[in-house]
């Protein structure tokens, strides 16, 4: 995981970002950024009052959303030469000087969506989701599953059993008729048989999956030279199109204690699913989710949570399964896996075997 000093100026955590970021494009346009707040250009007048910003904001990353809404608009094809997602080809490192022009063009609208946080409903994730739910439906000898997931975005890894998760073995978990296959889970995983009996969310700011302002906003967070993901996202909303998820307007906390004092069938499996969530929780919203899981561990059948989350700086994402049984936890297991950023690939831990 990336993190920025809190005390550094905004041009600096740009250039920072620009460093270790993986798209050439952005790469280049956040150095571009950092010099023109410098020089007093249009990306200060567009992220002035931002100065003291979160690290954890990501500003560098809000405007480049909302200038990657202008392009996906089609309101600026000089630009989208230069955006892979689009089927633009010209090179990264020339993009600024055409960049500039659109930011300068567009200041209000720039600035009005630096107020939106970055939802990328990255659906690679659903791989990790599926070898957790996989865990614990193995553990707990319970295939009828109750799936939550808080911060949602727009729900879309809700939609996991409509997804192909693809095993070194070739065997896969999920749909294998899936549009969508996630290709990249690796270790000794034995599918599991499951069926989502509910499935529901809670966001902040939940995103309509099947409207196209949604599908725009969550588009505009990936990065336009990654264009496998943005296929992937692309395919995820079609099929989040013919039935969308119930995700409501909630904080975590709040939610997960009113969603879990809900007691399922016997047989039914609460699995409560996140995926880098928790850094932008505060301290007291950490407690509270913590306190609904423990309190529901001990009154429900059967409860599991599966998170994706960072751990130590160096270790990167890691997949967590936790569960519960009879009102008490399961010690068994708890860290099952590394996962990239975007979810792909998931590699079990070594000595891990699902099923």
């Amino acid at each position: 995981m990336t993190r920025f000093d809190d005390a550094a100026l905004l041009s600096d955590r740009f250039r920072q970002h620009a460093a270790v970021c993986s798209s050439p494009l952005y790469a280049a346009l956040m150095t571009a950024m950092a010099d023109d707040w410098d020089a007093g250009g249009p990306v200060r007048a567009v992220c002035a009052g931002w100065e003291h910003a979160q690290p954890g904001s990501v500003v560098q990353l809000r405007l480049l959303a909302g200038l990657h809404r202008v392009v996906l608009r089609g309101e600026a094809p000089a630009l989208a030469a230069y955006y892979r997602n689009v089927g633009g080809t010209l090179a990264p490192e020339d993009a600024w000087p055409v960049a500039q022009t659109v930011i300068a063009d567009h200041v209000d609208e720039l600035r009005d969506g630096l107020a939106l946080a970055p939802q990328t409903n990255e659906v690679g994730r659903a791989a990790a989701l599926a070898v957790g739910l996989a865990d614990a439906v193995w553990r707990t000898g319970t295939g009828r599953v109750r799936l939550l997931e808080v911060g949602a975005s727009a729900g879309l890894n809700l939609l996991v059993d409509r997804y192909a998760v693809r095993l070194d073995d070739g065997r896969v978990l999920g749909d294998e008729a899936s549009p969508l296959l996630l290709d990249g889970a690796h270790g000794p995983v034995e599918p599991a048989s499951f069926e989502l009996v509910e499935r529901r969310g809670c966001d902040l700011s939940p995103v309509d999956a099947g409207a196209p302002e949604g599908a725009t906003l969550l588009s505009s967070y990936v990065w336009p030279d990654h264009a496998h993901r943005f296929e992937r996202l692309q395919t995820a909303l079609a099929i989040a199109r013919t039935d969308p998820p119930r995700v409501e307007a909630a904080s975590a906390g709040e939610w997960l204690e009113q969603v879990l004092a809900e007691r399922p069938d016997d047989d039914v499996l609460t699995v409560v699913w996140q995926s880098i969530t928790r850094m932008y929780w505060p301290a007291e919203e950490l407690a509270r989710v913590q306190a609904a899981l423990d309190q529901a561990g001990r009154r429900l059948p059967r409860l599991a949570h599966v998170a994706m989350e960072y751990g130590a700086a160096e270790a990167g994402a890691q997949l967590t399964v936790d569960v519960w049984r009879g009102g008490a936890p399961d010690g068994a297991r708890t860290l099952v896996a590394g996962v990239h950023d975007h979810g792909l690939p998931v590699t079990l831990h070594d000595g891990v075997r699902v099923g």
